[in-house]
């Protein structure tokens, strides 16, 4: 049955007017970005199947654009169209630690960081540059590694650093394998770069890990 043929309150696109985005099922709201289904398959219906074959929501959203575009019902359209909602909701992120919010709400910089970093496939070492209230002038990614490490670099650090004129840093980098519990070596760099830093009068405030949940910090595990 074509979902025209649903009942109203149970079709998705009038389901989140009504009750908003919160109370539907991520099949649902995939059906909505989906828009059609297929023969014999509603966009629910389809919905359902390519969240099982990828492995649920996060699985779709960062396969590769030839998995993807492999999906019944997608296509490189449908790609871009994902990709372009996905950057969206980071810039959105972005938007609130632009404004100096930060520094008030550390939940914004976790979910921002953890926007950036969960999914690379690499593990990527990135930095968050503050001013000396603590607003983010830039976020920057600076050093980039296989699957399970990356150099890192304290000179060139330093040297973004004083490029940006930053007070303060918020240091943050990726575990691929989705673990996201820190490492001796972890907080070894953490340590050499905090001390380097500290000679050009600049603070390191926190440095944290983007796993597959909440990412964890080290200023809150005690420091380094």
């Amino acid at each position: 049955m074509a979902i025209r043929d649903w009942p109203e309150g149970e079709r998705p696109r009038e389901k989140l007017l009504a009750l908003g985005a919160g109370a539907l099922s991520d099949a649902e709201l995939l059906a909505i970005f989906l828009r059609t289904g297929v023969a014999g398959k509603s966009a629910v219906d389809l919905a359902r199947e390519l969240l099982q074959r990828f492995q649920g929501v996060r699985g779709l959203l960062s396969a590769e654009r030839r998995s993807f575009c492999e999906g019944l019902g997608l296509g490189a359209a449908k790609y871009a169209q994902l990709q372009a909602v996905l950057e969206l909701a980071r810039r959105h992120l972005s938007e609130h630690l632009r404004r100096g919010e930060a520094l008030e709400s550390p939940q914004a910089a976790k979910a921002y960081l953890r926007a950036c970093l969960r999914d690379q496939p690499r593990e990527v070492f990135a930095c968050l540059f503050l001013d000396t209230r603590h607003r983010v002038i830039c976020y920057e990614e600076l050093f980039f590694g296989s699957i399970d490490s990356a150099t890192v670099h304290p000179r060139e650090v330093v040297r973004r650093a004083l490029v940006h004129n930053a007070a303060a840093l918020i240091f943050a980098h990726n575990h691929p394998s989705g673990v996201a519990e820190p490492s001796q070596a972890d907080l070894l760099l953490t340590r050499r770069l905090a001390d380097a830093l500290s000679l050009v009068e600049i603070r390191v405030l926190d440095h944290l890990i983007v796993g597959d949940g909440e990412p964890v910090s080290l200023q809150e595990r005690g420091g380094w």
